[in-house]
C-alpha cells in the first residue's frame, strides 16, 4: 500500500503566476482551529503529545517509501518539507518552492526555491538536493503516479537555486504534484542512509522507537516561528486506543482519530473536537474492464440502490455528508449542478433485468478495516443492495491480502482516499486510462480528451468549465460509488491551539500549534 492510499492530495494553484513564501504555513488564519479568541497571542513553549494510528509491522523511515502509518507520516511531514503545501486560498500554497512559473505551452514549470532554507546539519538547499530526492521518488514502485507525466531525467538544475520540470503533456495543475511526497533530503543519500538523512523541516528528529518519536523545534527553519519546543508522537493500533488515551490525559492531540471517538468525546467541556469536512472518501470500486460489473447500467443501477442518507447517518453517525459519486468534493471546480443521484429501486430493477444482470448469483465484497466505518459501510451496502435484487457476500480481508491481491484487480471492492479537494487530482492518479492506480480498470476515450483539454486550459474559468464535462463523464459511467464523505476528526485538549482545520497532509501542519498554559 502506498502513502497515496491515505493521504492524497491536490496542488493546483498557480499557473503563468508566482507565489510567494509568505503564504508558506499553509493558509491563513481561518485554517486553524482551538483558537482562544482574535488576536491572542500565540505562547511560545512545551510539548505536545500526539497519538497517530500505525502498526509495529509497517514502520517505515523512507520519505520516499512506502507509507501505510499515519504516524510515520505525522513524523516524516514535520521532518522534511515538500515543495508546496495544502492552503484553503488558494488551495497551494508555497513551502520550500517560494514561486512557481509555467512555460507558454504548460509544460516547462521552473520553481525557485525559498532563500534561507537549510537542512538540519547546515547544510543550504540547492537544486541538485531537490533534483535528487524528485528522481529517487521518481524511481519507486509507484512513482509513475505520484509525478505522472513526468520522466526522471526531465526533472533538471537550473542554478543553485531553480528546479525545472517538464511534462509530457500540457498540464496547467501541474504544481499540484509537488504537494505529495516530495520530500527532500541532500543530494547523494543513500537508501543505506536514508533513515539517518537530516531534513529541512520546522522540526529535528530527537529519537525514533518503535514507531514512536520525539521532535525538537527546528529554531533555523526558513519558514517562520515554530510555537512549540517539541512534539512527540506515540503509535496507536487502534482508534479506540488513542482516544482512550487522550481521554486519560496521556495525550494532548488524537489525530484523526473517527466518528466513534467523537461520539464518545460528545459533551465533555475537556475535549474539543476538529472537524475537517471532504477529508476522507471511502468508495466501491466496480470493476468496468470485464466481469459482472462491466455494463454501465449495472453501475448505475448500484448507485441507484443505495440509500446515502442512511450510509452517512449509519456508518459515519452522521459526521460526513453525502456524496455524488465524484471524487473531488472539495474542490472549488467540484460540479455542484450536477443532480444528486437519489435511491429509486424502481429503476435499478429495470435497468439490472435490461442488462441482462444475473440476481441469480451471490457476488463478493472485498473489503478490510483499514480505517473506521470502511468494513461497515460494505455491510450495510450488500443490505441495502439486496432490495433491488441483488446478492452480495462481504469478504474482510487481511490488509496486505487486500492490497496486494484486490486493490486494482478486484470485481467489486472498498477503497479509501484522503483529502478530497481536487477532481483534477483523482482523474489524473485513478481514472485516465493510463494512470498507475486505475482502480476500476476504466478506459473511456471521451474522459480522456476531456482530461488532456483541461489540462491544456491555461485560464481558470474556461478550464473550471471543461472539468464539468469531465465530472458528467465520471458521474454517468465511471467505476466509482461515492455514496458519502467523512468528515476527518481530531480530538485535543482545551489548552491545544492553532490546530489545522484543512484536510489530509493539511491536517499534520503542525508547525503553528501552540499550548495555552
Amino acid at each position: 500500500m502506498d502513502l497515496t492510499r491515505r493521504q492524497l492530495l491536490w496542488t493546483g494553484g498557480a499557473f503563468t503566476t508566482t507565489a510567494l513564501i509568505g503564504a508558506c504555513g499553509g493558509g491563513g488564519d481561518d485554517d486553524t482551529a482551538g483558537s482562544p479568541g482574535a488576536g491572542t497571542k500565540p505562547r511560545r513553549g512545551g510539548t505536545l503529545r500526539v497519538g497517530a494510528l500505525g502498526r509495529a509491522g509497517a514502520i517505515t523511515r523512507d520519505p520516499h517509501g512506502t507509507q501505510a502509518n499515519e504516524s510515520d507520516y505525522l513524523i516524516l511531514s514535520l521532518v522534511y518539507d515538500t515543495l508546496t503545501v495544502p492552503g484553503s486560498k488558494p488551495n497551494t500554497v508555497p513551502r520550500l518552492a517560494a514561486k512557481w512559473q509555467a512555460s507558454d505551452d504548460l509544460k516547462t514549470w521552473r520553481f525557485t526555491l525559498a532563500k534561507g532554507a537549510v537542512f538540519h546539519d547546515g547544510r543550504p538547499v540547492t537544486a541538485d538536493d531537490v533534483v535528487h530526492s524528485l528522481r529517487r521518488l521518481r524511481g519507486t514502485p509507484s512513482g509513475a503516479s505520484r509525478l505522472p507525466g513526468i520522466q526522471a531525467e526531465n526533472i533538471t538544475a537550473d542554478g543553485t537555486g531553480t528546479v525545472v520540470l517538464v511534462s509530457d503533456y500540457p498540464n496547467a495543475e501541474l504544481p499540484q504534484l509537488t504537494r505529495l511526497t516530495t520530500f527532500v533530503i541532500p543530494a547523494g543519500t543513500t537508501d543505506e542512509d536514508i533513515a539517518k538523512a537530516p531534513g529541512t523541516g520546522p522540526f529535528k528528529l530527537e529519537w525514533f522507537r518503535g514507531g514512536n518519536a520525539r521532535l525538537v523545534r527546528n529554531d533555523q527553519w526558513y519558514g517562520g516561528d515554530v510555537h512549540l519546543d517539541a512534539i512527540e508522537v506515540k503509535i496507536f493500533e487502534s482508534p479506540q486506543a488513542m482516544a482512550n488515551a487522550l481521554l486519560s490525559g496521556q495525550l494532548d492531540l488524537a489525530s484523526n482519530v473517527g466518528a466513534v471517538a467523537a461520539r464518545t468525546a460528545e459533551g465533555r467541556e475537556d475535549i474539543q473536537t476538529v472537524r475537517r469536512p471532504d477529508d476522507m472518501a471511502m468508495p466501491l470500486v466496480m470493476r468496468t474492464a470485464d466481469g459482472p460489473f462491466a455494463d454501465p447500467r449495472v453501475r448505475k443501477a448500484l448507485r441507484l440502490a443505495v440509500d446515502r442518507e442512511a450510509m452517512v447517518k449509519q456508518v459515519l453517525s452522521g459526521y460526513g455528508t453525502v456524496a455524488n459519486d465524484i471524487l473531488g468534493t472539495g474542490d472549488p471546480a467540484y460540479a455542484k449542478g450536477i443532480p444528486q443521484r437519489t435511491r429509486d429501486l424502481a429503476e435499478a430493477k429495470r435497468l439490472l433485468k435490461a442488462a441482462g444482470f444475473d440476481t441469480s448469483r451471490t457476488y463478493e465484497l472485498l473489503t478490510t478495516e483499514d480505517i473506521s466505518g470502511l468494513a461497515e459501510s460494505a455491510t450495510l451496502f450488500a443490505s441495502q443492495v439486496r432490495e433491488a435484487g441483488v446478492r452480495i457476500k462481504v469478504v474482510k480481508q487481511e490488509s496486505a491480502v487486500f492490497w496486494d491481491k484486490t486493490w486494482l484487480k478486484g470485481d467489486l471492492y472498498t477503497t479509501y482516499w484522503g483529502t478530497n479537494d481536487s477532481v483534477v487530482f483523482f482523474a489524473s492518479k485513478t481514472m485516465v486510462s493510463g494512470s498507475g492506480q486505475n482502480e476500476a480498470g476504466w478506459r473511456d476515450e471521451e474522459f480522456d480528451a476531456a482530461f488532456e483539454k483541461a489540462m491544456a486550459t491555461a485560464d481558470a474559468t474556461a478550464r473550471a468549465r471543461q472539468l464539468r464535462e469531465l465530472q458528467q463523464i465520471e458521474h454517468e459511467r465511471s467505476g466509482y460509488l461515492l455514496w458519502g464523505m467523512a468528515d476527518g476528526i481530531d480530538l485535543a485538549v482545551p489548552a491545544v491551539q492553532g490546530l489545522p482545520r484543512l484536510p489530509g497532509y493539511g491536517r499534520v501542519q503542525l508547525e503553528r500549534t501552540w499550548l495555552a498554559r
